[in-house]
C-alpha cells in the first residue's frame, strides 16, 4: 500500500501536514507493507529534507499512490481520478461555495474520507486540529484586547515557535483585572483553558463570576447549560440540549453585562438559540469590548461574526449601534478576531498532535480490515456516488 503526503494548494498557503517526518518513518517500521511518499513542497512547516533524512521519498508527482493525504480542499485542476482522498472537504454542512468541489470527486471517481467525520462507534472525532485552534485563539484573544484598549502590543502567534513560546510571552504581560467568559468544554474550549491555566488567570464558578468583583483577571468556563435553557423551565442534561436544541432559549445574556471579553470555542447545533443577538448588543448594558469567536460559524449564534478574518487581518470592528463592519478601534465597536483557520499559526504543533491520532487510529484501519468501522464511517463517496450515511448531501449535489 502506497500512502502521499500531497502538496497544500490553496491560499492562502497551509503550512500543516497529516503526518510528520517522525511519525512516517515510524509507521513504516510498524507496517512493512506500508509506502509513504511527500509530494514536494515549499510552504510545509517540514521541509522535503526532514522528511528525506526519515528516509521517506519526495517527489513532484505522487500519482502512483493509492490514498492521498490532506488538510485542506485540494483544487478541482489538481484532483487526481479514482484515488482515496483524505481531506477537510467542508461539504458536510452542504457549503455552497465547496459544492463544485464535491460534484467534481463524484465525477472523477474518488472515494472521498473527510477528516472531520473520522470518529468512534459513539460518534466522537478520532482526528482534529481543535485543541489548536483554541490555543492560537486563546492567545490572539489577548492580543486582540490589547489592541483594542491600547493597554499592550504583542506579536501575532505565527512568528512563535511552539505553544512554549506563545504561553512565555502572555506570562510577560501585565494585566489589569478584568473578566474572561469562555463557551465551551471540548477540544477547542479545553485548549482555551490550557493556556488561561497557564498564564495563568484565576478561575471562577458562574455565580462568582456573575455577582463578584476583583483585583486580578477572572474567567469562567461555561458549559451549554448555563448558557441556554429550556423554554419549559425543565433542567435536564447536556443530551437533551442536543438532541432538542428547538427545546431551548438563550442564557447567556447575564455573561454580557459583566463580562469583558468573551471566547467562544463552543460546538453550535442546528436550531440552537442565538448565544449573542443584535437586541443583546445594542443593550445599554452590554459591556463585553472584544469577541474571540474561535468556532466562527458566520451570523449564528454570534451576531457580530459577520465574516470569518484572515491571519494577515485577524481584527474587524463591529458597531454596537449601526450593527455593521467599523474601525475596531472605534468606541462604538466591539473587536472582532474571526479567524476561521487558526491552527495555521502553530504548524508544527498542531501537525504533530493531528499526526499522533491520525497513526494511532486511521493508519492501521487499512491493515486490520477496518474492524471498528473508523473508514467506513468516514467514506462519504464511492463509484462516483455518495454513500449511504451521507445521501442527505444529493439534494446540495444536484442543485
Amino acid at each position: 500500500m502506497k500512502i502521499a503526503i500531497i502538496k497544500e494548494r490553496k491560499n492562502p498557503p497551509d503550512k500543516r501536514a497529516v503526518l510528520p517526518p517522525h511519525i512516517c518513518a515510524a509507521l513504516m517500521h510498524q507496517f512493512p507493507q506500508l509506502t509513504i511518499k511527500v509530494e514536494s513542497s515549499t510552504d510545509r512547516v517540514f521541509s522535503d529534507d526532514d522528511y528525506q533524512k526519515e528516509g521517506i521519498e519526495v517527489a513532484n508527482d505522487v500519482s502512483d499512490c493509492d490514498v492521498l493525504l490532506g488538510v485542506k480542499e485540494v483544487p478541482i485542476a489538481h484532483l487526481i481520478p479514482n484515488k482515496k482522498y483524505f481531506l477537510f472537504s467542508h461539504t458536510i454542512k452542504k457549503q455552497a461555495y465547496n459544492k463544485p468541489l464535491l460534484k467534481a470527486i463524484l465525477e472523477k471517481n474518488i472515494e472521498l474520507y473527510d477528516h472531520e467525520v473520522i470518529t468512534n462507534v459513539d460518534g466522537i472525532r478520532l482526528v482534529a486540529f481543535g485543541r489548536y485552534a483554541g490555543i492560537v485563539g486563546a492567545y490572539n484573544a489577548f492580543r486582540t484586547y490589547g489592541l483594542k484598549h491600547q493597554l499592550f502590543q504583542i506579536p501575532k502567534a505565527n512568528v512563535h515557535f511552539d505553544q512554549n513560546e506563545l504561553v512565555d510571552e502572555l506570562k510577560n504581560i501585565k494585566l489589569n483585572p478584568f473578566k474572561i467568559v469562555l463557551t465551551g468544554t471540548g477540544r477547542v474550549g479545553n485548549g482555551v483553558k490550557e493556556m488561561l491555566d497557564a498564564i495563568p488567570i484565576k478561575e471562577v464558578s458562574v455565580n462568582e463570576f456573575l455577582n463578584q468583583t476583583f483585583s486580578e483577571p477572572v474567567y469562567v468556563q461555561i458549559d451549554v447549560l448555563d448558557y441556554a435553557k429550556r423554554k419549559d423551565g425543565k433542567i435536564l442534561n447536556n443530551i437533551d440540549f442536543f438532541q432538542n436544541p428547538q427545546a431551548y432559549e438563550n442564557n447567556f445574556e447575564r455573561f454580557t453585562t459583566v463580562a469583558d471579553l468573551y471566547i467562544s470555542g463552543h460546538f453550535h447545533s442546528d436550531g440552537a438559540p442565538m448565544i449573542i443577538s443584535n437586541e443583546m448588543i445594542k443593550n445599554p448594558k452590554f459591556k463585553i469590548s472584544v469577541i474571540a469567536d474561535i468556532s466562527c460559524d458566520l451570523n449564528i449564534p454570534i451576531a457580530s461574526t459577520i465574516r470569518s478574518s484572515t491571519i494577515e487581518n485577524p481584527i474587524y470592528g463591529y458597531s454596537k449601534k449601526e450593527l455593521i463592519e467599523i474601525d475596531y478601534l472605534s468606541p462604538d465597536a466591539i473587536a472582532v478576531m474571526a479567524v476561521d483557520n487558526l491552527p495555521c499559526e502553530l504548524p508544527k504543533d498542531s501537525s504533530d498532535g493531528f499526526g499522533e491520532n491520525f497513526a494511532k487510529y486511521v493508519i492501521p484501519a487499512f491493515f486490520n480490515d477496518d474492524k471498528d468501522g473508523i473508514l467506513k464511517r468516514a467514506l462519504m463517496t464511492q463509484n462516483g456516488k455518495l454513500t449511504e450515511r451521507f445521501s442527505y448531501l444529493q439534494d446540495y449535489v444536484n442543485e
